[in-house]
């Protein structure tokens, strides 16, 4: 067959059109939200390492205030850039929910570089307790972990679609015969 057929012509979509057909709109998502994101971690990487290199202060203490500061930064960012198409019905919900998911975030991050520090470093310490080490630790692993979680959870339950439920509800079938 040549293409003589009467009526409309169907072409074949390419297998990368097909995945931006389907999936676009949430690599439209996910890039702005790496962009504030990007913002973000600029901000907590410079802060931090003021803190410790340039103040004296303690690691886990500067990641803990650097983060809540690049927190709030993303918080900005991605409710009125982001998700800014998305339902606003309770904002004192998105904001506490936000700060909420950034805490465990942020724990996961403290955590990365607690045990980086503290637990590999009391074996090595002139490989785990040194400043590349720290900024290892914290911004590469920590962040990584903590950004995976963050975009699933603000998506599923901070910035919900209209008519999102935040979570499934439970279905009770007595009725089906067993």
């Amino acid at each position: 067959m040549t293409g003589d057929q009467p009526g409309p012509s169907r072409t074949r979509r390419s297998p990368l059109r097909a995945l931006l057909d389907r999936f676009g709109h949430l690599i439209h998502e996910l890039s702005k939200f790496a962009t504030v994101g990007g913002v973000a971690f600029l901000i907590d990487f410079a802060l931090f390492n003021f803190l410790t290199a340039g103040q004296g202060m303690e690691q886990v203490t500067a990641k803990t205030i650097s983060t809540v500061i690049a927190a709030t930064i993303a918080f900005v960012g991605n409710r009125f850039w982001t998700w800014r198409h998305r339902q606003r019905n309770n904002p004192a919900r998105e904001y506490a929910l936000f700060f909420f998911f950034n805490g465990v975030g942020l724990g996961i991050a403290v955590a990365v570089l607690a045990i980086s520090r503290y637990g590999l470093g009391s074996i090595w310490p002139s490989v785990f307790q040194t400043p590349l080490a720290d900024n290892i630790a914290s911004f590469v692993v920590g962040t990584g972990l903590g950004t995976l979680f963050r975009f699933w959870s603000y998506r599923r339950f901070v910035f919900v679609e209209a008519g999102t439920q935040t979570a499934p509800e439970a279905t009770h079938d007595r009725d089906r015969g067993a």
